[in-house]
């Protein structure tokens, strides 16, 4: 298994693997997603790929804002992390996070870090695994203002 960094040749590749970690997605909107994280100076994209077939990535991006449980800033914050299912369980996501802490440290960061669904215990088990701390679990809620102010 090889991480090739992202290149304008993985724009479809990337694509269709972001519409496997989020099938809610749209591929268009994505595709360019793929491309605007290429021309991004603070974001990146590294992939795994195995006898000629791309099976998972890491998405990276610096983030000045708050980040949960941290104390410097920026920080490398993984926005998306896909191992395709026939090849999890083999050690592909954590050298995935090996290129992405090694971005984070070349862009100045000291810490690394990433969310995942609060029902994810595969994720959670995941980042455990690799060193990483929770710092936090919360449920987040929103309310629609306008239906309160109608008659």
């Amino acid at each position: 298994m090889t991480i090739e960094e992202f290149s304008p040749g993985h724009f479809t590749t990337l694509t269709e693997m972001f519409l496997k970690l989020w099938p809610e997605c749209v591929y268009e909107e994505e595709f360019e997603n793929s491309r605007r994280i290429f021309n991004s100076p603070t974001e990146t994209c590294f992939l795994a790929k195995t006898d000629n077939t791309f099976i998972g990535f890491i998405q990276m991006a610096l983030r000045s804002d708050p980040v949960e449980g941290t104390s410097s800033s920026p920080v490398a914050y993984i926005e998306g992390l896909y191992v395709d299912p026939d090849f999890r369980h083999k050690g592909i996501g954590k050298k995935l996070v090996e290129p992405g802490e090694q971005w984070g440290i070349e862009m100045g960061c000291r810490e690394i870090a990433s969310d995942t669904e609060i029902t994810n215990t595969d994720s959670i088990a995941f980042h455990t695994q690799i060193g990483f701390d929770q710092v936090n679990r919360i449920v987040c809620f929103r309310k629609d203002l306008k239906k309160q102010n109608q008659p």
